[in-house]
């Protein structure tokens, strides 16, 4: 089964390069341009990982990151933050959020696929919490 993506950006140049890369990597890519249709894109197909950007319209990625973890169907997804704000209280409200990492832009293409390869290949054989998911 091939991992699925969501990235949810409000920039579409990089949503571009993103779904590009990813599609690339070989994994079904989902978009959203909002975090309203990004939550109801995921509670709609379930993805394995979300790359969410952190300024987008109401509600900004923070509000759509800690709306994902308090949605019982939505708990399990790997949350990926992708973003301009770089100092390290934005990085550290972001895991607090409940993102599972943080990356800034710019970003390495390469640190990029080698986290979301990291992520996804974890994330086939065992769910956040460390149970074994079902093959």
């Amino acid at each position: 089964m091939t991992p699925t993506v969501l990235l949810v950006d409000d920039e579409p140049n990089i949503l571009l390069s993103l779904k590009f890369l990813m599609q690339k990597e070989g994994y079904e890519v989902l978009v959203a341009q909002n975090g309203e249709e990004a939550l109801a894109i995921a509670r709609q197909c379930l993805p394995d990982l979300v790359i969410l950007d952190v300024m987008l319209p109401s509600p900004n990625g923070y509000e759509v990151c800690q709306a994902m973890r308090a949605d019982p169907q939505l708990t399990e997804l790997y949350i990926l933050m992708l973003t301009a704000k770089s100092n390290p209280a934005d990085r550290e409200k972001g895991l607090a959020m409940g993102a599972d990492d943080y990356v800034s832009k710019p970003f390495s293409n390469q640190e990029l696929v080698g986290k979301v390869r990291v992520i996804l290949g974890s994330n086939l054989a065992v769910s956040r919490d460390g149970q074994q998911k079902a093959p």
